[in-house]
Protein backbone atom coordinates (compact mmCIF):
# COMPACT_ATOMS: atom_id res chain seq x y z
CA UNK A 1 0.00 0.00 0.00
CA UNK A 2 1.81 3.08 -1.53
CA UNK A 3 1.54 6.43 0.59
CA UNK A 4 1.03 7.97 -3.11
CA UNK A 5 -1.83 5.82 -3.87
CA UNK A 6 -5.91 5.88 -4.03
CA UNK A 7 -5.58 3.15 -2.07
CA UNK A 8 -4.08 4.52 0.32
CA UNK A 9 -6.45 7.69 0.72
CA UNK A 10 -9.60 5.18 0.59
CA UNK A 11 -7.85 3.13 4.03
CA UNK A 12 -6.78 6.66 5.41
CA UNK A 13 -10.42 7.91 5.14
CA UNK A 14 -12.14 4.53 6.52
CA UNK A 15 -9.88 3.95 9.32
CA UNK A 16 -10.55 8.10 10.46
CA UNK A 17 -13.99 7.11 10.30
CA UNK A 18 -14.03 4.22 12.42
CA UNK A 19 -11.59 5.91 15.12
CA UNK A 20 -13.32 9.31 15.55
CA UNK A 21 -16.69 7.28 15.72
CA UNK A 22 -15.88 5.45 18.76
CA UNK A 23 -15.77 7.79 22.20
CA UNK A 24 -14.07 5.07 24.40
CA UNK A 25 -10.07 5.23 24.18
CA UNK A 26 -9.55 1.37 23.83
CA UNK A 27 -11.71 1.26 20.97
CA UNK A 28 -9.99 3.75 19.24
CA UNK A 29 -6.43 1.80 19.70
CA UNK A 30 -8.12 -1.29 18.57
CA UNK A 31 -8.70 0.31 15.19
CA UNK A 32 -5.22 1.84 15.14
CA UNK A 33 -4.08 -1.68 15.89
CA UNK A 34 -6.16 -3.50 13.44
CA UNK A 35 -5.61 -0.49 10.84
CA UNK A 36 -1.84 -0.84 11.38
CA UNK A 37 -1.85 -4.71 10.80
CA UNK A 38 -3.89 -4.23 7.31
CA UNK A 39 -1.26 -1.85 6.79
CA UNK A 40 1.76 -3.63 7.13
CA UNK A 41 0.34 -6.77 5.80
CA UNK A 42 -0.27 -5.19 2.60
CA UNK A 43 3.41 -4.42 1.93
CA UNK A 44 5.60 -7.77 4.02
CA UNK A 45 2.72 -9.92 5.32
CA UNK A 46 4.55 -12.78 6.10
CA UNK A 47 6.91 -10.73 8.92
CA UNK A 48 3.75 -9.48 10.71
CA UNK A 49 4.12 -12.47 13.47
CA UNK A 50 7.91 -11.54 14.14
CA UNK A 51 7.28 -7.59 14.45
CA UNK A 52 3.86 -9.21 17.31
CA UNK A 53 6.47 -11.70 19.18
CA UNK A 54 9.05 -8.63 19.45
CA UNK A 55 6.29 -6.01 20.56
CA UNK A 56 5.27 -8.38 23.14
CA UNK A 57 9.00 -9.40 23.96
CA UNK A 58 10.14 -5.43 24.79
CA UNK A 59 6.52 -4.96 26.33
CA UNK A 60 7.22 -7.81 29.35
CA UNK A 61 11.24 -6.48 29.72
CA UNK A 62 10.32 -3.18 29.81
CA UNK A 63 7.04 -4.68 32.48
CA UNK A 64 9.94 -6.20 34.56
CA UNK A 65 12.87 -3.46 33.90
CA UNK A 66 9.72 -1.19 35.48
CA UNK A 67 9.39 -2.82 38.79
CA UNK A 68 9.15 -1.45 41.91
CA UNK A 69 13.56 -1.42 43.05
CA UNK A 70 12.19 -2.73 45.81
CA UNK A 71 11.90 -6.56 45.19
CA UNK A 72 8.77 -9.01 46.99
CA UNK A 73 8.92 -8.93 50.55
CA UNK A 74 11.28 -6.32 51.60
CA UNK A 75 7.89 -3.52 50.04
CA UNK A 76 7.48 -3.52 53.84
CA UNK A 77 10.32 -1.62 54.85
CA UNK A 78 9.68 -1.52 58.81
CA UNK A 79 10.08 -5.88 58.44
CA UNK A 80 13.80 -5.46 57.64
CA UNK A 81 17.08 -3.67 58.56
CA UNK A 82 18.08 -0.89 56.78
CA UNK A 83 21.81 -2.77 55.71
CA UNK A 84 19.49 -5.81 54.45
CA UNK A 85 16.95 -3.42 52.65
CA UNK A 86 20.46 -1.87 50.64
CA UNK A 87 21.30 -5.36 49.73
CA UNK A 88 18.09 -6.36 48.27
CA UNK A 89 18.03 -2.87 46.81
CA UNK A 90 21.75 -3.66 44.82
CA UNK A 91 20.72 -7.12 44.23
CA UNK A 92 17.62 -5.75 42.57
CA UNK A 93 19.57 -3.16 40.36
CA UNK A 94 21.75 -5.77 39.19
CA UNK A 95 18.79 -7.88 38.16
CA UNK A 96 17.35 -4.77 36.18
CA UNK A 97 20.72 -4.01 34.14
CA UNK A 98 20.83 -7.84 33.03
CA UNK A 99 17.69 -7.58 31.96
CA UNK A 100 18.10 -3.92 30.28
CA UNK A 101 21.50 -5.79 28.55
CA UNK A 102 19.12 -8.80 27.52
CA UNK A 103 16.76 -6.39 25.65
CA UNK A 104 19.15 -4.48 23.84
CA UNK A 105 21.21 -7.82 22.98
CA UNK A 106 17.68 -9.19 21.46
CA UNK A 107 16.93 -6.24 19.68
CA UNK A 108 20.44 -5.65 18.01
CA UNK A 109 20.67 -9.65 17.17
CA UNK A 110 17.85 -9.15 15.40
CA UNK A 111 18.50 -6.17 13.53
CA UNK A 112 22.04 -7.73 12.65
CA UNK A 113 20.65 -10.75 11.55
CA UNK A 114 18.45 -9.56 9.00
CA UNK A 115 20.93 -6.52 7.55
CA UNK A 116 23.82 -8.85 7.66
CA UNK A 117 22.39 -12.37 6.91
CA UNK A 118 22.72 -12.75 3.00
CA UNK A 119 26.39 -11.37 3.40
CA UNK A 120 26.82 -14.23 5.78
CA UNK A 121 25.10 -16.91 3.38
CA UNK A 122 27.35 -15.42 0.50
CA UNK A 123 30.37 -16.26 2.64
CA UNK A 124 28.71 -19.83 3.36
CA UNK A 125 27.99 -20.65 -0.05
CA UNK A 126 30.81 -19.36 -1.17
CA UNK A 127 28.48 -16.79 -3.85
CA UNK A 128 30.17 -13.92 -5.52
CA UNK A 129 29.31 -10.42 -5.29
CA UNK A 130 25.34 -9.96 -5.99
CA UNK A 131 25.25 -13.41 -7.27
CA UNK A 132 23.14 -14.37 -4.07
CA UNK A 133 20.33 -16.56 -5.43
CA UNK A 134 16.27 -15.75 -4.81
CA UNK A 135 16.08 -19.06 -3.09
CA UNK A 136 18.75 -18.12 -0.38
CA UNK A 137 18.17 -14.56 -0.29
CA UNK A 138 16.33 -13.29 2.30
CA UNK A 139 14.60 -10.18 2.41
CA UNK A 140 14.60 -8.15 5.84
CA UNK A 141 11.43 -6.74 7.60
CA UNK A 142 10.56 -3.41 6.27
CA UNK A 143 11.13 -0.93 9.20
CA UNK A 144 13.07 -3.18 11.16
CA UNK A 145 16.00 -1.10 11.80
CA UNK A 146 13.25 1.72 12.92
CA UNK A 147 11.14 -0.91 14.69
CA UNK A 148 14.08 -2.42 16.76
CA UNK A 149 15.42 1.89 17.59
CA UNK A 150 12.44 2.39 19.14
CA UNK A 151 12.23 -1.12 21.04
CA UNK A 152 15.86 0.05 22.48
CA UNK A 153 15.11 3.36 23.68
CA UNK A 154 12.03 2.47 25.44
CA UNK A 155 13.83 0.08 27.55
CA UNK A 156 16.46 2.46 28.63
CA UNK A 157 13.89 5.16 29.51
CA UNK A 158 12.17 2.57 31.51
CA UNK A 159 15.89 1.53 32.67
CA UNK A 160 16.49 5.10 33.68
CA UNK A 161 13.49 6.03 35.46
CA UNK A 162 10.26 6.59 33.07
CA UNK A 163 7.25 4.50 34.09
CA UNK A 164 6.52 1.30 31.88
CA UNK A 165 3.38 0.55 30.59
CA UNK A 166 1.21 -2.06 31.85
CA UNK A 167 -1.19 -1.78 28.68
CA UNK A 168 -0.50 -4.24 25.68
CA UNK A 169 -2.66 -2.63 23.50
CA UNK A 170 -1.28 0.77 24.22
CA UNK A 171 2.04 -0.37 23.96
CA UNK A 172 1.69 -2.14 20.61
CA UNK A 173 -0.39 0.36 19.07
CA UNK A 174 2.61 2.78 19.77
CA UNK A 175 4.97 0.25 18.44
CA UNK A 176 2.76 -0.82 15.06
CA UNK A 177 1.43 2.70 13.95
CA UNK A 178 1.44 2.27 10.52
CA UNK A 179 2.06 6.24 10.12
CA UNK A 180 5.36 6.25 11.69
CA UNK A 181 5.98 2.07 11.52
CA UNK A 182 8.32 1.49 7.99
CA UNK A 183 10.34 4.68 7.87
CA UNK A 184 9.82 6.54 11.39
CA UNK A 185 9.87 9.25 12.31
CA UNK A 186 11.50 7.59 15.54
CA UNK A 187 9.27 8.27 18.24
CA UNK A 188 9.89 7.84 21.78
CA UNK A 189 7.09 5.87 23.76
CA UNK A 190 6.14 8.15 26.03
CA UNK A 191 5.52 10.68 23.80
CA UNK A 192 3.08 9.22 21.89
CA UNK A 193 1.45 7.19 24.94
CA UNK A 194 0.82 10.56 26.18
CA UNK A 195 -1.15 11.47 23.72
CA UNK A 196 -3.45 8.64 23.51
CA UNK A 197 -4.09 10.24 26.76
CA UNK A 198 -5.51 13.41 25.63
CA UNK A 199 -6.99 12.78 22.61
CA UNK A 200 -9.57 15.23 21.18
CA UNK A 201 -11.12 15.35 17.30
CA UNK A 202 -8.52 18.16 15.18
CA UNK A 203 -9.23 21.49 15.03
CA UNK A 204 -9.76 22.95 11.24
CA UNK A 205 -6.94 24.31 11.43
CA UNK A 206 -5.04 21.36 12.12
CA UNK A 207 -6.98 19.29 10.04
CA UNK A 208 -5.84 21.60 6.88
CA UNK A 209 -2.70 21.49 8.36
CA UNK A 210 -2.58 17.86 8.05
CA UNK A 211 -3.98 18.09 4.67
CA UNK A 212 -1.37 20.40 3.67
CA UNK A 213 1.31 17.95 4.62
CA UNK A 214 0.21 15.11 2.83
CA UNK A 215 -0.33 16.92 -0.06
CA UNK A 216 3.24 18.69 0.19
CA UNK A 217 4.86 15.23 1.23
CA UNK A 218 3.06 13.91 -2.37
CA UNK A 219 5.00 16.73 -4.31
CA UNK A 220 8.23 16.05 -2.79
CA UNK A 221 7.93 12.47 -3.78
CA UNK A 222 5.74 12.12 -6.04
CA UNK A 223 6.64 15.28 -8.79
CA UNK A 224 10.30 16.33 -7.29
CA UNK A 225 11.97 13.18 -5.88
CA UNK A 226 10.42 10.74 -8.19
CA UNK A 227 11.32 12.77 -11.22
CA UNK A 228 14.91 13.05 -10.06
CA UNK A 229 15.13 9.44 -9.44
CA UNK A 230 14.28 8.47 -12.82
CA UNK A 231 17.52 10.73 -13.86
CA UNK A 232 19.70 9.59 -11.13
CA UNK A 233 19.18 5.94 -11.82
CA UNK A 234 20.00 6.07 -15.69
CA UNK A 235 22.97 8.17 -15.13
CA UNK A 236 24.13 5.77 -12.17
CA UNK A 237 22.96 3.16 -13.93
CA UNK A 238 25.88 3.43 -17.04
CA UNK A 239 28.75 4.21 -14.97
CA UNK A 240 30.75 3.50 -17.67
CA UNK A 241 29.37 5.48 -20.16
CA UNK A 242 28.91 8.92 -18.24
CA UNK A 243 31.30 11.66 -18.60
CA UNK A 244 32.47 13.82 -15.31
CA UNK A 245 29.26 16.11 -16.06
CA UNK A 246 27.05 13.75 -15.58
CA UNK A 247 28.10 12.13 -12.47
CA UNK A 248 28.21 15.46 -10.99
CA UNK A 249 24.83 16.24 -11.98
CA UNK A 250 23.59 12.64 -10.65
CA UNK A 251 25.34 13.10 -7.74
CA UNK A 252 23.93 16.84 -6.52
CA UNK A 253 20.52 14.89 -8.11
CA UNK A 254 20.80 12.63 -6.06
CA UNK A 255 21.25 14.37 -2.68
CA UNK A 256 18.20 16.47 -3.93
CA UNK A 257 15.74 12.91 -4.45
CA UNK A 258 16.96 11.44 -1.64
CA UNK A 259 15.92 14.46 1.02
CA UNK A 260 12.41 15.35 -0.86
CA UNK A 261 11.75 11.63 -0.87
CA UNK A 262 12.42 10.64 2.82
CA UNK A 263 11.17 14.31 4.21
CA UNK A 264 8.32 13.90 1.71
CA UNK A 265 7.23 10.40 3.22
CA UNK A 266 7.60 12.07 6.48
CA UNK A 267 5.46 14.79 5.60
CA UNK A 268 2.75 12.23 5.01
CA UNK A 269 3.72 10.32 8.10
CA UNK A 270 3.10 13.35 9.89
CA UNK A 271 0.24 14.78 8.11
CA UNK A 272 -2.17 10.98 8.59
CA UNK A 273 -1.37 10.95 12.45
CA UNK A 274 -2.21 14.68 12.83
CA UNK A 275 -5.68 13.44 11.41
CA UNK A 276 -6.15 11.30 14.53
CA UNK A 277 -4.89 13.70 16.79
CA UNK A 278 -1.34 12.58 17.34
CA UNK A 279 1.24 14.92 16.73
CA UNK A 280 4.55 13.07 15.42
CA UNK A 281 8.42 14.82 15.40
CA UNK A 282 10.06 16.52 13.03
CA UNK A 283 12.37 14.90 11.21
CA UNK A 284 14.05 17.72 8.88
CA UNK A 285 15.14 21.47 9.02
CA UNK A 286 16.65 22.69 6.04
CA UNK A 287 19.52 20.08 6.48
CA UNK A 288 21.15 21.67 3.47
CA UNK A 289 21.82 24.96 4.80
CA UNK A 290 24.11 24.31 7.33
CA UNK A 291 27.43 25.42 7.41
CA UNK A 292 28.52 22.43 9.75
CA UNK A 293 28.66 18.67 9.97
CA UNK A 294 27.61 18.75 13.26
CA UNK A 295 24.70 21.46 12.31
CA UNK A 296 23.64 19.08 9.21
CA UNK A 297 23.19 16.31 11.56
CA UNK A 298 21.24 18.33 14.02
CA UNK A 299 18.57 19.23 10.67
CA UNK A 300 18.98 16.09 9.10
CA UNK A 301 17.27 12.89 10.19
CA UNK A 302 16.55 14.75 13.70
CA UNK A 303 14.89 11.70 15.24
CA UNK A 304 17.94 9.41 14.73
CA UNK A 305 20.44 11.88 15.57
CA UNK A 306 18.23 12.41 19.12
CA UNK A 307 18.42 8.42 19.27
CA UNK A 308 21.98 8.71 18.64
CA UNK A 309 22.91 11.28 21.16
CA UNK A 310 21.17 9.69 23.79
CA UNK A 311 21.99 6.11 23.73
CA UNK A 312 25.12 6.05 22.26
CA UNK A 313 27.14 9.33 22.35
CA UNK A 314 26.05 10.36 25.94
CA UNK A 315 26.42 6.75 27.41
CA UNK A 316 29.80 6.61 26.16
CA UNK A 317 30.69 10.00 27.60
CA UNK A 318 29.68 12.14 25.07
CA UNK A 319 32.17 15.74 25.86
CA UNK A 320 32.66 15.66 29.54
CA UNK A 321 35.85 13.01 29.21
CA UNK A 322 38.49 15.36 27.39
CA UNK A 323 38.89 16.29 23.78
CA UNK A 324 40.53 12.89 22.67
CA UNK A 325 37.45 10.74 23.85
CA UNK A 326 34.60 13.47 22.01
CA UNK A 327 36.49 12.98 18.99
CA UNK A 328 36.47 9.04 19.09
CA UNK A 329 32.92 9.17 20.15
CA UNK A 330 31.48 11.20 17.47
CA UNK A 331 33.94 8.79 15.42
CA UNK A 332 31.77 5.66 17.33
CA UNK A 333 28.57 6.84 16.82
CA UNK A 334 28.37 8.05 13.07
CA UNK A 335 29.87 4.31 12.99
CA UNK A 336 27.25 3.17 14.35
CA UNK A 337 24.82 5.11 11.63
CA UNK A 338 26.44 3.62 9.16
CA UNK A 339 26.32 -0.45 10.41
CA UNK A 340 22.36 0.76 11.19
CA UNK A 341 21.72 1.73 7.30
CA UNK A 342 22.82 -1.80 5.82
CA UNK A 343 25.71 -4.50 6.02
CA UNK A 344 27.18 -3.31 2.22
CA UNK A 345 30.75 -2.14 2.88
CA UNK A 346 29.41 1.22 1.21
CA UNK A 347 27.23 2.36 4.23
CA UNK A 348 30.40 1.71 6.46
CA UNK A 349 32.74 3.82 4.60
CA UNK A 350 30.42 6.19 4.09
CA UNK A 351 29.66 6.44 8.51
CA UNK A 352 33.10 6.34 8.64
CA UNK A 353 33.64 9.51 6.75
CA UNK A 354 30.81 11.49 8.73
CA UNK A 355 32.78 10.19 11.56
CA UNK A 356 35.63 11.72 10.66
CA UNK A 357 34.11 14.73 9.21
CA UNK A 358 32.25 15.28 12.54
CA UNK A 359 36.26 14.94 14.32
CA UNK A 360 37.80 17.65 12.18
CA UNK A 361 34.82 20.28 13.17
CA UNK A 362 35.08 19.31 16.29
CA UNK A 363 38.85 19.96 16.24
CA UNK A 364 38.43 23.39 13.99
CA UNK A 365 36.03 24.45 16.57
CA UNK A 366 38.62 23.90 19.48
CA UNK A 367 41.44 25.90 17.44
CA UNK A 368 38.93 28.55 15.95
CA UNK A 369 38.20 29.31 20.40
CA UNK A 370 41.86 29.72 20.84
CA UNK A 371 42.38 32.09 18.00
CA UNK A 372 40.31 35.15 17.93
CA UNK A 373 40.63 36.15 14.34
CA UNK A 374 39.65 32.44 13.19
CA UNK A 375 36.68 32.70 15.15
CA UNK A 376 35.83 35.97 13.84
CA UNK A 377 36.43 35.02 10.50
CA UNK A 378 33.79 31.99 10.32
CA UNK A 379 31.44 34.19 11.52
CA UNK A 380 31.45 36.90 8.57
CA UNK A 381 29.83 36.52 4.99
CA UNK A 382 32.71 35.35 3.42
CA UNK A 383 33.39 32.52 6.38
CA UNK A 384 29.80 31.31 6.40
CA UNK A 385 29.65 30.90 2.75
CA UNK A 386 33.01 29.09 2.60
CA UNK A 387 31.81 26.89 5.66
CA UNK A 388 28.35 26.15 3.78
CA UNK A 389 30.55 25.39 0.53
CA UNK A 390 32.58 22.95 2.51
CA UNK A 391 29.85 21.28 4.32
CA UNK A 392 27.66 20.78 1.38
CA UNK A 393 30.76 19.55 -1.17
CA UNK A 394 31.33 16.82 1.96
CA UNK A 395 27.53 15.77 2.29
CA UNK A 396 26.87 15.39 -1.41
CA UNK A 397 30.19 13.58 -2.16
CA UNK A 398 29.49 11.28 1.01
CA UNK A 399 26.01 10.20 -0.92
CA UNK A 400 27.90 8.49 -3.78
CA UNK A 401 28.62 5.98 -1.03
CA UNK A 402 25.05 5.67 0.06
CA UNK A 403 23.34 5.36 -3.70
CA UNK A 404 26.53 3.14 -4.57
CA UNK A 405 26.96 1.62 -1.44
CA UNK A 406 28.92 -1.35 -3.34
CA UNK A 407 32.45 -0.14 -3.29
CA UNK A 408 34.00 -0.90 -6.72
CA UNK A 409 30.88 1.00 -8.12
CA UNK A 410 31.31 3.89 -5.58
CA UNK A 411 35.43 4.19 -6.09
CA UNK A 412 34.82 4.10 -9.82
CA UNK A 413 32.65 7.61 -9.53
CA UNK A 414 35.21 9.22 -7.54
CA UNK A 415 38.40 8.22 -9.92
CA UNK A 416 36.03 9.81 -12.45
CA UNK A 417 34.42 12.82 -11.18
CA UNK A 418 37.25 14.73 -13.35
CA UNK A 419 38.50 14.35 -17.18
CA UNK A 420 35.92 12.22 -18.06
CA UNK A 421 34.58 12.31 -21.14
CA UNK A 422 30.84 11.03 -21.55
CA UNK A 423 30.16 8.29 -24.42
CA UNK A 424 28.02 9.66 -27.48
CA UNK A 425 25.58 7.10 -27.29
CA UNK A 426 24.63 7.78 -23.41
CA UNK A 427 23.78 11.43 -24.18
CA UNK A 428 21.65 10.38 -27.04
CA UNK A 429 20.15 7.57 -25.01
CA UNK A 430 20.01 9.45 -21.75
CA UNK A 431 19.01 12.87 -22.48
CA UNK A 432 16.97 12.69 -25.89
CA UNK A 433 15.53 9.36 -25.58
CA UNK A 434 14.71 9.21 -22.28
CA UNK A 435 14.37 12.32 -20.49
CA UNK A 436 13.65 14.44 -24.05
CA UNK A 437 15.87 17.34 -22.19
CA UNK A 438 19.98 18.62 -21.69
CA UNK A 439 22.02 18.30 -18.86
CA UNK A 440 21.96 21.83 -19.30
CA UNK A 441 18.43 21.85 -18.81
CA UNK A 442 18.82 19.73 -15.82
CA UNK A 443 21.30 21.67 -14.13
CA UNK A 444 18.65 24.81 -14.23
CA UNK A 445 15.85 22.50 -13.11
CA UNK A 446 17.69 21.81 -10.06
CA UNK A 447 19.20 25.43 -9.69
CA UNK A 448 15.77 26.47 -9.52
CA UNK A 449 14.60 23.96 -7.10
CA UNK A 450 17.41 24.70 -4.66
CA UNK A 451 16.23 28.56 -5.40
CA UNK A 452 12.67 27.79 -3.97
CA UNK A 453 14.42 25.57 -1.12
CA UNK A 454 16.47 28.92 -0.18
CA UNK A 455 13.37 31.32 -0.26
CA UNK A 456 11.46 28.31 1.47
CA UNK A 457 13.94 28.38 4.17
CA UNK A 458 14.35 32.48 4.18
CA UNK A 459 10.29 32.81 4.76
CA UNK A 460 10.19 29.58 7.34
CA UNK A 461 13.18 29.00 8.84
CA UNK A 462 14.64 32.20 9.45
CA UNK A 463 11.62 34.99 9.55
CA UNK A 464 9.04 32.22 10.94
CA UNK A 465 5.89 32.76 8.35
CA UNK A 466 3.92 30.30 7.17
CA UNK A 467 1.03 30.71 5.24
CA UNK A 468 -2.69 30.79 6.88
CA UNK A 469 -4.88 27.46 6.89
CA UNK A 470 -7.48 28.72 4.79
CA UNK A 471 -4.16 29.26 1.79
CA UNK A 472 -3.14 25.75 2.55
CA UNK A 473 -6.49 24.07 1.91
CA UNK A 474 -6.38 26.15 -1.33
CA UNK A 475 -3.46 24.19 -2.29
CA UNK A 476 -4.41 20.89 -1.16
CA UNK A 477 -6.37 19.75 -4.49
CA UNK A 478 -3.92 21.40 -6.79
CA UNK A 479 -0.53 19.91 -4.96
CA UNK A 480 -2.62 16.19 -5.41
CA UNK A 481 -4.08 17.00 -8.76
CA UNK A 482 -0.32 18.40 -9.72
CA UNK A 483 0.85 14.76 -8.69
CA UNK A 484 -1.58 12.68 -10.75
CA UNK A 485 -0.50 15.14 -13.91
CA UNK A 486 3.13 15.04 -13.25
CA UNK A 487 4.66 12.03 -11.62
CA UNK A 488 6.39 9.65 -13.41
CA UNK A 489 4.70 6.17 -14.04
CA UNK A 490 5.30 3.57 -12.11
CA UNK A 491 6.50 5.96 -8.93
CA UNK A 492 9.90 4.48 -7.53
CA UNK A 493 9.71 3.00 -3.94
CA UNK A 494 10.47 4.79 -1.11
CA UNK A 495 14.28 4.77 -0.52
CA UNK A 496 14.17 4.39 3.18
CA UNK A 497 12.11 1.47 2.56
CA UNK A 498 15.49 -0.55 2.25
CA UNK A 499 16.70 0.51 6.09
Amino acid sequence: MNFISIIYGIFLLSVIGIYWSFVRQQMRLWTLLIASLIFYASLSFQYVPLLLTLTFINFQLGREIGKNTTPGKHNQEWEISNEEWQFANVDWNRRRWKLLWFGIGINVVILLTFKYINGLLKLIFDLPTNSLDGSLKIIAPLGISFFTFECIAYLVDVYRGAPATNQFLKFATYKLFFAKLISGPITRYHNLASQFNVQEFPTTEQVSEALWLIARGAVKKGILADNLGVFVDLCFGNLQRAGSNDLWLATLAYGLQLYLDFSGYVDIARGSALLFGLVLPENFDFPYFSTSIAEFWRRWHMTLGDWLRNYVYFPLGGSRQGLIRTCWNLFIVMLIAGIWHGSVWGFIVWGVYHGLALVVHRLTDVVSDRYEKLELFWQNPLGVVIAWLLTQLMVFTSWIWFRLPNLQDSSWVFQHLWGQTADAQFYQKVYIEALNTSPNQIAWMMGILAMFMGITYIFKGRLKLDLNWPLKLVFVPLFLYAVWLFAPEGSLPYIYFDF
